[in-house]
């Protein structure tokens, strides 16, 4: 029996791929994976509950059997852009284990026409890769249109509340929207002694701890729209 895996983070990509998959191949048997890491924002978590009732069926939630926060602890370390171990273990490792269990297998990705130069489209192993927006020649503007035409909204944070892609923006929106988590991932910087955010990365402190005072005293950072983001968790957030 031949499986048909497809990699549903729940950005707006892999969104716009799952859901035009089902209206071309009604008659496939398609299953949805998700690989989260247990720390998204609420947002995040509703939008793949819509995106069952879109696709009419449930999405198979896979897990690492560890936290975000568990795996800081045991190894007393942050991911960060050079060791970005939280994509290694909490989503590739997951996806790759169910795979090789579901052999014979097509795996659809949601890669588009106008970014061939990404990582990890060389295709290859025992597995049948697709892309099926390259096949469609979907670049960014299709993808929103569909999106647009069908009332589909991608929330602004479809990656980890802890990411440390994140912008200003977004840790200041994270301190006033969920400071319970903000407080959490302060705890995580002194617990280790590392920072999440790149000392020099711009005029503002690497601690959360300082950057919170900052944001206390007044300071508001320009909000940063997901299309505006430049460098980004490629993973998470397609």
């Amino acid at each position: 029996m031949m499986h048909h895996i497809v990699a549903l983070s729940g950005g707006k990509d892999s969104t716009a791929m799952a859901l035009r998959l089902r209206e071309l191949e009604p008659d496939t048997q398609f299953t949805y994976i998700c690989t989260p890491t247990g720390d998204e924002l609420p947002d995040m978590v509703d939008h793949w509950l819509r995106l069952e009732n879109l696709l009419g069926t449930r999405l198979t939630y896979l897990t690492s059997g560890h936290s975000l926060g568990s795996l800081i602890g045991q190894w007393n370390a942050l991911p960060n852009w050079r060791q970005r171990w939280c994509t290694r273990v909490l989503k590739i490792e997951p996806f790759e284990k169910y795979l090789a269990s579901h052999l014979p297998a097509v795996t659809y990705t949601g890669i588009r026409a106008d970014e061939t130069d990404r990582e990890g489209i060389e295709g290859g192993g025992e597995a049948i890769r697709r892309f099926p927006m390259i096949e469609w020649g979907w670049g960014l503007a299709d993808v929103l249109g569909y999106l647009a035409d069908r009332g589909v909204t991608i929330p602004d944070r479809t990656d980890c509340g802890a990411c440390f892609f994140q912008t200003l923006g977004e840790w200041h929106r994270l301190w006033a929207e969920h400071p319970d988590r903000y407080a959490r991932y302060e705890a995580w910087e002194r617990q280790t002694g590392y920072t999440f955010r790149s000392p020099q990365r711009d005029s503002q402190p690497a601690s959360l701890a300082m950057l919170r005072v900052q944001f206390e005293l007044g300071y508001t950072p320009r909000r940063t729209k997901m299309t505006d983001r430049k460098i980004m968790c490629s993973v998470c957030a397609r």
